[in-house]
């Protein structure tokens, strides 16, 4: 089963992705900022991570480019998710290293739909 790591730091909105994703087959965990989605990411393998833009204690950006700089993490997809939609905010994801970018609000379906994407691109790689 393919596992997915979701940091944000919102409840409602880790909640809400994390049934979507269960819904849609995936096994999930979940972290409610950025320190402890690396400390997660450290310790167990996964197929992909979503992170938030902007959680306490360490930005999505600051995790993405902690795991690009590991040996052992840095071809995990990571998918970014933000309410901030400017191309600059953007352009910073994927120069961070992140391989998508949805924004915030997101339909669910689109969600599961572009995990399929990030993970069947990854897969071909």
């Amino acid at each position: 089963m393919t596992k997915i790591l979701i940091a944000e730091d919102d409840q409602d909105i880790r909640e809400l992705i994390v049934l979507t994703l269960q819904f849609n087959g995936f096994e999930v965990r979940s972290a409610n900022d950025g320190a402890r989605a690396w400390e997660m990411a450290q310790q167990e393998p996964f197929d992909l991570i979503i992170l938030d833009v902007r959680m306490p204690r360490m930005t999505g950006y600051e995790v993405c480019r902690r795991l690009r700089d590991s040996d052992t993490l840095r071809d995990t997809p990571v998918v970014f998710l933000s309410a901030k939609g400017q191309e600059q905010e953007i352009q910073e994801g994927f120069d961070a290293g992140g391989n998508h970018y949805i924004l915030k609000p997101f339909a669910p379906e689109a969600l599961a739909r572009t995990i399929h994407e990030v993970l069947a691109e990854a897969a071909s790689n």
